[in-house]
């Protein structure tokens, strides 16, 4: 029989329980996530308390207003209630396109949307996300190495999961990052190498700087294993050049390192002269031996693009290059939560294979889906031109995404205050502004930014009819604060 050495039990001398603050995961307390952070929760308290709170902390276009396309509801809606099919007049209700497709999916998923599915995700759906990415990119792709998650964010867990080993295994991250890439790396035990985007050529992303990060880091210890991009970015909202993505493969190639290419805003471009192209088709295009040998992967969700169903927590990853070995690891770990959720395998298949010209539903899904990338597009200036605007505020426009991230430059009387009162100072100003405006922001100090240089995130999905306002009321409240500060 095993008997533990007595230091085993002394939690128990101590009074201490399993999930008493003292002795839990201390990589949970490492954790920082401010886009539900301080400032998040002061809005909530205020909203409960009656003030109008304009969200705009995060990319939630539902939240703001913005309607759910008829067509991807619709089939949904007889997947969901299948004995709507059955109804005589089901035919009077739902066009023959949608009725079609929900029993298509019916067809292909055993059980219904109430039944687990393979931890891969469905066969089907998976076939149609690999179609999906072989029109777009013009390369074949496997649906075998595609794996449909519970939003994107969970099959960036996964994978960064799989390459850390320990707090000496790093993995480059774009700075300002969006916080699940530091949250993760912190509660898996990595260590995060920051590399900083060039806010003055509109957060282009430097190579020589990701050199110097990397040399930085391994003279520190750390083996650096992987890179992030976010293309188009959050929360700088750029959108990476063909040439620009031709150099981080290669760097990545030339340092052994895997790229994890975040595009879940591939959809979301508000001007012509960087049109989205993924990494994966430049890296096609590279051809070997760089073509066969990187290791790529990546991601894309429902929540983002003009769909915005952030609830319905649907994504996929898809790997390349990646050992037999490891994608059965992966597998393995999956299989631990045995399914992704299946009615949002089902978005996902609709919206990488939406209604086609001479469907029956194309000329109204094709009407409300370029109203809002329309709306997008003209809100993404409103939003660029009304910062610039305001006094002591500079902004890069929103190239993709659906955030903007302007630079606040804040008095130095400001500053002192903020320190005074034990706070960061953009979280002062993001503070100060909610309280005067209701409009709930993310200081730029939880994504990462240059020291003694300060920002803000607000997102560009408030209503379009809205956004005059709620620039001006923005303008009213800075204007005031750097006078009052100046």
């Amino acid at each position: 029989m095993f008997f533990p050495p007595m230091y085993q039990f002394e939690h128990l001398k101590m009074g201490l329980k399993a999930l008493d603050y003292e002795s839990i995961n201390e990589n949970m307390k490492k954790v920082q996530y401010a886009v539900r952070g301080e400032l998040y929760l002061r809005a909530s308290e205020l909203a409960k308390e009656g003030k109008k709170i304009i969200f705009t902390n995060v990319g939630n276009p539902h939240a703001l207003g913005q309607k759910p396309l008829t067509f991807p509801r619709q089939v949904i809606a007889l997947c969901q209630a299948p004995f709507l099919l059955d109804d005589p007049n089901v035919g009077q209700l739902f066009p023959p396109d949608a009725i079609a497709r929900a029993k298509h999916y019916l067809s292909m998923i055993g059980g219904g949307l109430g039944a687990y599915s393979d931890s891969r995700g469905n066969p089907g759906v998976r076939k149609e996300v690999a179609e999906f990415i072989e029109r777009r990119d013009g390369y074949p792709s496997d649906p075998e190495l595609i794996y449909l998650t519970d939003g994107a964010s969970k099959g960036v867990m996964q994978i960064l999961n799989t390459i850390i080993r320990g707090e000496g295994d790093g993995i480059l991250v774009p700075v300002p990052q969006y916080p699940l890439y530091s949250a993760t790396i912190a509660l898996f035990g990595g260590s995060l190498v920051p590399y900083y985007l060039n806010e003055s050529s509109n957060w282009g992303l430097d190579v020589n700087d990701l050199r110097q990060s990397v040399a930085q880091a391994r003279s520190q210890g750390i083996s650096v294993r992987a890179m992030v991009i976010i293309n188009p970015g959050n929360p700088t909202g750029q959108c990476l050049s063909e040439a620009n993505l031709r150099e981080v493969l290669n760097f990545c190639f030339q340092e052994n390192l895997a790229l994890l290419g975040d595009e879940v805003y591939q959809q979301n471009i508000y001007q012509d002269e960087r049109p989205f192209i993924s990494s994966k088709k430049v890296l096609m295009d590279m051809g070997p031996p760089i073509s066969k040998e990187l290791q790529l992967i990546s991601f894309h969700t429902v929540s983002k693009g003009y769909w915005g169903e952030c609830g319905q927590r649907g994504g996929y990853f898809e790997m390349t290059n990646i050992p037999p070995q490891t994608v059965d690891e992966i597998y393995k770990i999956a299989s631990i939560s045995l399914s992704p959720n299946v009615p949002a395998q089902v978005f996902m298949g609709l919206m990488v294979n939406p209604p086609k010209p001479g469907d029956a539903s194309y000329e109204q899904y094709h009407h409300e889906s370029k109203g809002i990338l329309d709306s997008l597009r003209r809100r993404a200036r409103i939003m660029t031109d009304g910062f610039n605007s305001c006094k002591n505020v500079v902004c890069n426009f929103t190239e993709g995404a659906m955030y903007s991230f302007p630079q606040i430059q804040l008095p130095p009387k400001a500053i002192e205050i903020a320190k005074e009162a034990g706070k960061e100072a953009d979280v002062f100003y993001c503070l100060k502004l909610l309280e005067a405006t209701g409009i709930s922001t993310v200081p730029g100090s939880g994504f990462g930014q240059k020291e003694g240089v300060f920002h803000l995130r607000t997102t560009i999905l408030p209503a379009e009819e809205e956004m005059p306002a709620i620039m001006a009321s923005f303008k009213k409240f800075n204007d005031e604060f750097m006078e009052q500060y100046a």
